[in-house]
């Protein structure tokens, strides 16, 4: 059986829904990729700056709230103070710390780099994703293979395309990676 892997690529950060006060209406924010640090005695806030699309007007992502800079590592910190590239997809590609902020997280555009193969051939596909995106896997495969919605829901019903472990290929979202098994003996009608 031939094995192929697919990562699933990040173009943009994650792109959240909220309400524009300036716009008067719920509005795309991007990441401006930096975070603002302000100093309360001896207390801070961290947060990570948002820009609206249309108007961009700012909105601030609660890293860190009233926290003593001694509870934080030096270098953490000073990532803080750089705008470290790593350490902003850290929180900007993390939806639940987003969720948490109280926004909708988008999806953000994304490209999926791996081989093609035939649907003739016997095939282990593993799709990998450095973070947990709610990509539905079924528009991953559809897109990459060049398939319908009805050739993709055939290869599940006919059992010629299976996840390790079982998952509701038509529901399934892909997180942090999927594993499928593509059968040798298919045959696309």
């Amino acid at each position: 059986m031939k094995k192929i892997i697919w990562e699933v690529q990040s173009l943009s950060l994650l792109p959240v829904l909220r309400y524009c006060k300036k716009c008067g209406r719920k509005n795309l924010f991007t990441c401006s990729r930096q975070f603002r640090i302000n100093s309360q005695r001896r207390y801070l806030d961290i947060w990570l700056i948002y820009k609206c699309s249309d108007c961009n007007s700012t909105w601030k992502a609660a890293v860190y709230s009233r926290i003593s800079p001694q509870a934080l590592k030096l270098e953490l910190l000073d990532g803080f103070y750089k705008n470290d590239n790593e350490l902003v997809e850290k929180y900007a590609m993390d939806s639940q710390f987003l969720q948490a902020n109280g926004v909708e997280v988008s999806l953000p555009k994304y490209s999926v780099i791996g081989d093609c193969f035939s649907l003739n051939e016997a095939v282990q596909l593993e799709i990998k994703n450095k973070y947990s995106l709610s990509v539905k896997v079924s528009s991953i495969v559809r897109n990459k293979l060049l398939l319908s919605e009805k050739e993709y829901l055939q290869l599940i019903t006919s059992g010629k395309m299976k996840s390790i472990p079982n998952q509701n290929l038509k529901k399934c979202k892909l997180k942090k990676g999927v594993t499928l098994v593509f059968d040798n003996e298919l045959q696309m009608s």
